[in-house]
C-alpha cells in the first residue's frame, strides 16, 4: 500500500486557501451621490385639557405638626373635588408634597416649611375650575393647558402628510440642482412631537388664601398648541 506523498497534501492545501480566499466577497463600494436632508410639517390645534394645581404652605416650630396640618389640608380638598371627579373631564391626583428646615443662625433648625399640592386635570374646564372654588384648605397656584392624545392624533396626520410632501419635493429639487434626474429613496426616520406657548401662568403663587365657597371659578382660557412631524433620512440621486 503505497503512502501520501507529503509535498503533493501540502501543495494541496495551500491550493484550497488560495481558492477560499478569492472566494471572500470584496467590500462594498462606498455610497455615492447620497445625500441627507429633512422636511417638517407643522399644524395648530386648540388646547383642550386643563392642568389647574392648587397647594398650600405651612411653617411651624415642629416637623410632624406641619406635617399634620398639610396632610388635613390636603384631605380636606381631596375629599371636596373628588365630588366631581370623572374619568378624562376631571382626573385627581396629588402633586408636589415635601417637607423643609428652616435654619437660622449658627446654622441651627429654626422651624419647619411644608408644601402640599393637589393637581386637576381634564377636559371639562367648567368642572375643574367650579371644584377648585369649592376647595377651602388650598389656593390655586398654577394654570397651565395640553393636548389630549385624541386631539393630537386627529392633526398628526395631517402634518405626517404635510412633512412627507416637503420631503419628496425638496429631494426632487435638490437632486435636479446637482444635475441628477431623480432620486430614490435610501432611509426614512419619521419623529412626532407637539409644543406650543407651553403653561399657561394665567394665576401663578396667588397670596397664600384659600378660595371660598362664595368665590366665583376662575376664568380660563386654553390657547393654541403646534404639532410637528418630522421626517429625515437620505436619497440617492441618480
Amino acid at each position: 500500500m503505497s503512502r501520501p506523498i507529503p509535498w503533493l497534501a501540502a501543495a494541496t492545501v495551500l491550493a484550497f486557501s488560495l481558492n477560499a480566499a478569492h472566494a471572500q466577497p470584496a467590500p462594498a463600494p462606498a455610497p455615492q451621490n447620497v445625500m441627507q436632508l429633512d422636511a417638517s410639517g407643522t399644524v395648530e390645534v386648540q388646547q383642550d385639557v386643563l392642568v389647574l394645581t392648587l397647594g398650600t404652605v405651612k411653617d411651624g416650630k415642629d416637623a410632624a405638626s406641619v406635617q399634620s396640618q398639610l396632610r388635613q389640608a390636603l384631605d380636606a380638598a381631596l375629599a371636596e373635588v373628588r365630588k366631581s371627579a370623572e374619568p378624562r373631564q376631571m382626573d385627581v391626583r396629588t402633586g408636589n408634597f415635601s417637607l423643609s428646615p428652616r435654619y437660622g443662625q449658627n446654622q441651627q433648625i429654626s422651624g419647619w416649611q411644608g408644601r402640599a399640592e393637589l393637581v386637576l386635570e381634564g377636559r371639562d374646564f367648567p368642572r375643574i375650575t367650579g371644584a377648585a372654588a369649592r376647595v377651602g384648605t388650598l389656593s390655586i397656584q398654577r394654570v397651565a393647558f395640553d393636548l389630549s392624545r385624541e386631539q393630537r392624533e386627529s392633526v398628526e396626520g395631517e402634518a405626517q402628510q404635510q412633512a412627507i410632501a416637503r420631503f419628496q419635493a425638496q429631494a426632487a429639487r435638490l437632486a435636479g440642482h446637482f444635475g441628477f434626474s431623480g432620486y430614490t429613496l435610501r432611509e426614512v426616520a419619521v419623529h412626532s412631537n407637539h409644543g406650543g406657548p407651553g403653561p399657561q401662568p394665567h394665576m401663578m403663587a396667588m397670596e397664600a388664601r384659600s378660595l371660598g365657597k362664595a368665590d366665583a371659578p376662575l376664568p380660563v382660557e386654553a390657547g393654541k398648541a403646534s404639532v410637528t412631524v418630522t421626517v429625515s433620512g437620505s436619497v440617492q440621486m441618480r
